[in-house]
């Protein structure tokens, strides 16, 4: 690595929480060129989130989701 890529993250590790996030889904893309698939996941992302909104399904925090699949398969 040459010293501007080192000189690069220290300075996008400054950046707040939002501006990373932008800038890593920005990075994740140029990795992922669109496709169908790809185009399907993001549909169905934005259906999920539609529907969340709407009040059609309830939010479950992350360790009560696994609690529940272990129970499941206990």
């Amino acid at each position: 690595m040459s010293t501007h890529i080192y000189d690069l993250e220290v300075e996008v590790l400054s950046l707040g929480p939002a501006e990373r996030a932008h800038l890593l889904e920005r990075l994740i893309e140029s990795f992922e060129p669109s496709s169908k698939i790809q185009d399907a996941w993001v549909s169905e992302a934005l259906r999920r989130e539609a529907e969340v909104h709407a009040g059609k399904v309830v939010l479950v925090p992350g360790q009560e989701a696994v609690a529940r699949v272990r129970a499941r398969l206990a």
